[in-house]
């Protein structure tokens, strides 16, 4: 038999998201195969702290123990990925700081979600260590973290997006009565204000007057130093799944069907809490021609920030003219048993423990696609 390929599965994090990161590493250890990958958990507290896999096996539910690699051996301290390819693997720290061993990672899945983990941080730790990882690399995860960035480019690719502006903490606490000024002017009401830096829809609020607005700049401030304004659209929510590297596939397209009008937007509890206020419904009811085209902007939308590995692309499709726009692309999308991006690709005919052993695959790929670009001359 041939050996198994340890997969370090990195979580939780510097990040709103923290708890999201951690239901999602839950969900990729279940469905994992065992077969063929042991898993070292490696988490990251809220401090930024990286914990051992032994304090790390911790902070998932009992029933995960027995599909984790054996931590024993790691004694009680901090652990770190150098940015030095001759290590290529965890690295434990006791109290005194000294290198007490080192555990080989054959791959690395960034299980995070936010900044410090999502936005091109950790990849381009990764990309120093010469650890193979899953997901996009450095350039697509800031730019598809970044929503101000990210709508440049596909503005760049001739993508049809909504109507936005954005500006910064300081400029807010600066002249709040100037920016509140700009965005009725620009972008009217009602609105939806956001963190530029951020997902799971953390920090996020719907302004319906000036003063609502100004509330809700405080909110998305508090999470991030850039703010993004966007118009609200009467539409329908539509999401996409991609899955490849230089030749990526679509899934099909679902949707989120509101059931109960409580449910005025889709906030962190109507995403992760299960109010059945909201129903996410795969396939879509749509025609093929329209599903034609969501996959088409998809992959448009992914190859627009050099996408690799994964992301998940979200599309509004407006009621009445069904007019379609790129909403964002989330280049690490939620993997929990709710997130939609497993139950896209299974309604595809890939279930999710094949989407791991391709998403493991690629990152293996893109790792040996890399190396040939020369380094020195």
């Amino acid at each position: 038999m041939s050996k198994k390929l340890r997969v370090g599965v990195v979580f939780g994090g510097r990040s709103g998201e923290h708890e999201v990161s951690i239901r999602s590493a839950r969900a990729i250890i279940e469905a994992i195969d065992g077969r063929k990958f042991e898993v070292l958990p490696i988490a990251i507290t809220k401090e930024g702290k990286w914990l051992s896999p032994t304090d790390s096996a911790k902070l998932l539910p009992p029933n995960i123990q027995p599909l984790l690699a054996s931590s024993r051996g790691y004694p009680n301290g901090s652990v770190a990925i150098l940015g030095d390819p001759s290590h290529k693997g965890l690295i434990s720290f006791g109290a005194n700081a000294r290198s007490l061993s080192a555990e080989k990672l054959d791959v690395v899945f960034p299980s995070l979600h936010g900044p410090f983990g999502e936005d091109g941080t950790l990849q381009g730790l990764l990309e120093m260590a010469d650890i193979p990882y899953v997901g996009c690399g450095v350039l697509a995860s800031a730019c598809g973290m970044d929503k101000v960035a990210m709508k440049s480019l596909f503005v760049e690719a001739g993508l049809p997006i909504c109507k936005h502006i954005w500006f910064l903490r300081s400029h807010w606490k600066k002249d709040p009565k100037r920016v509140l000024s700009k965005v009725k002017k620009a972008i009217g009401f009602p609105c939806f204000v956001k963190p530029a830096n951020l997902g799971s829809s953390v920090g996020v609020s719907r302004a319906q007057d000036r003063s609502s607005l100004g509330q809700a700049i405080d909110l998305a401030a508090a999470y991030d130093r850039k703010i993004i304004v966007e118009e609200e659209i009467d539409a329908r929510e539509i999401e996409c799944a991609i899955l490849g590297n230089d030749e990526p596939k679509a899934s099909f397209p679902g949707e989120y069907v509101v059931h109960d009008e409580a449910a005025r937007f889709l906030d962190y509890n109507e995403k992760y809490a299960n109010t059945g206020h909201v129903e996410f419904v795969v396939p879509a009811p749509l025609p093929k021609t329209m599903i034609a085209k969501i996959q088409r902007l998809a992959i448009r939308a992914f190859q627009a920030v050099d996408g690799a590995g994964l992301a998940r692309v979200d599309f509004f499709l407006r009621r009445g003219n069904k007019e379609l726009f790129i909403n964002e692309l989330n280049t690490m999308p939620g993997l929990t048993e709710v997130s939609g991006y497993p139950k896209m690709w299974e309604a595809s005919g890939l279930a999710f423990p094949q989407v791991l052993a391709n998403l493991i695959e690629l990152s293996f790929a893109r790792h040996r696609e890399k190396s040939l670009t020369k380094t020195s001359r």
